[in-house]
């Protein structure tokens, strides 16, 4: 999203502009009442449907109130299991974590110790800085220019959202930006630029307790890291012995294709962060994930009242079948080429706005040089039934996220609206460029 929100309104009425605070966003982009949703379509109070590009910023990968998942959910609560457990052994979290090792870690060769650090991404987040500090004994993190972490204090000092930062009201120390790949432009070697730094001891920059690093950059503009500059990133931090942290609460479950995504380039990261769509059913749910040799927590070190939702363990360990064998993943690869192609198709079409296609995997979206046509693109889809949101600092992407589980009729008939609205937003921008002209023309004549 951008800063402020796509639409720019004062809100919705009544109760929620009377009691909710400014800092709302979301409701000022997609200004209706919802009243429910199942798997990619939501419908509002007035029963108008909308479809769902959305998918809760990445919490609901696999769709709205999953039928699978719901059953499950509802029969555990009426049985009377346990929801609330802060960290004490119970059976929901048992099956999830049997589960988690069989069907995701150990077929693709990982060893990590899970920790539940709270019920938000930012937790994790938190709890790999904290860990990477107290492990290394050193202080700083080096983060990515156009970085998103989260919104807490440690998550935000490698951020790299200047709106964001501005935030926190104090400053962010113990942290460094460092360009990401393709920040400096396509010739620039950013690897090689880093590791200048780590190697002068006139640098200023102090060899860090940790490096955190997206793969795909979902709230940055949807950068993507190229295969051979993780490789090297993951050699560099071997070399100077730094912990490497892999922020995959929004890219992780599937959204770039693989479960995790860092996995198609043969990283073996020190720390993973997971939240979002872990939990299966939009429930709170978090998990850090450290190779065993790094849990050096003493008990109750680190805690959280909420890191105990059996909800979400019992939806996540459900929601797992989804990964038991190859089905699933081969038809995000389907999904995700007919995604690529239809938006290389759509910029193409409109060569006047300079679009441009980027991301991978079902985390893809348009990219418009001209300030303010994907905000424009997003907010005609709405009107049109469509619920996107804009990705970058400037909003300069109109995103495409929706829930893996999609089929390929609906998927097909979003990307025919977003067609429609990039068409009608570059309708708009060519008459807003003639008017002028023809104004001109005329006041010419007359003198």
């Amino acid at each position: 999203m951008t800063n402020k929100g796509l639409l720019q309104t004062e809100g919705l009425p009544g109760i929620f502009g009377e009691m909710e605070s400014e800092v709302r966003s979301y409701c000022r982009s997609f200004p209706a009442v919802f009243r429910k949703a199942i798997d990619w379509t939501i419908w509002d109070s007035e029963g108008k449907a909308y479809l769902d590009f959305f998918a809760g910023a990445g919490a609901l990968n696999y769709g709205h109130n999953n039928a699978m998942l719901k059953e499950k959910l509802i029969r555990y609560i009426a049985e009377d299991g346990i929801s609330h457990s802060l960290d004490m052994a119970t059976e929901a979290k048992e099956r999830f974590l049997r589960r988690f090792r069989r069907i995701i870690l150990q077929p693709r060769g990982l060893d990590y110790k899970v920790m539940f650090p709270g019920p938000t991404g930012a937790n994790a987040v938190e709890a790999a800085l904290k860990l990477a500090r107290k492990v290394t004994g050193r202080t700083d993190v080096i983060g990515f220019t156009n970085a998103f972490h989260g919104m807490t204090l440690g998550a935000l000092s490698v951020t790299g959202n200047k709106f964001k930062r501005q935030g926190a009201g104090v400053p962010l120390p113990y942290a460094a930006s460092m360009p990401f790949d393709g920040y400096l432009g396509k010739d620039a070697d950013t690897i090689a630029y880093l590791e200048s730094y780590l190697s002068d001891s006139g640098s200023g920059v102090s060899l860090p307790a940790a490096v955190i690093v997206e793969t795909l950059q979902g709230e940055g503009g949807l950068n993507a890291a190229g295969a051979q500059w993780l490789v090297r990133l993951e050699t560099l931090c071997r070399k100077h012995g730094i912990l490497l942290i892999v922020d995959d609460v929004q890219m992780g479950c599937g959204r770039t294709g693989s479960f995790f995504s860092f996995e198609p380039f043969g990283l073996q990261p020190d720390i993973v962060c997971l939240s979002k769509s872990i939990g299966g059913y939009g429930l709170p749910m978090a998990l850090t994930l450290m190779k065993p040799e790094l849990d050096v927590w003493e008990p109750g070190e680190h805690n959280g009242t909420f890191r105990g939702n059996n909800l979400a363990f019992v939806c996540a360990a459900e929601a797992l079948r989804y990964w038991e064998n190859g089905e699933f993943e081969a038809g995000l690869a389907d999904k995700s080429a007919l995604l690529e192609a239809r938006l290389k198709e759509i910029a193409a079409r409109h060569p006047g706005l300079q679009g441009k296609r980027k991301g991978r995997g079902l985390m893809q979206g348009l990219y418009f040089p001209e300030n303010g046509v994907a905000e424009d693109v997003c907010r005609a889809a709405f009107r049109r039934g469509l619920i996107m949101e804009t990705s970058g600092t400037d909003g300069e992407v109109a995103k495409v996220m929706p829930p893996l589980t999609i089929d390929e009729a609906s998927l097909l008939r979003g990307l025919r609206l977003l067609e429609q609205s990039v068409e009608e937003t570059a309708n708009n921008r060519r008459s807003i460029k003639i008017a002028p002209k023809a104004a001109a023309g005329m006041g010419g004549a007359r003198i």
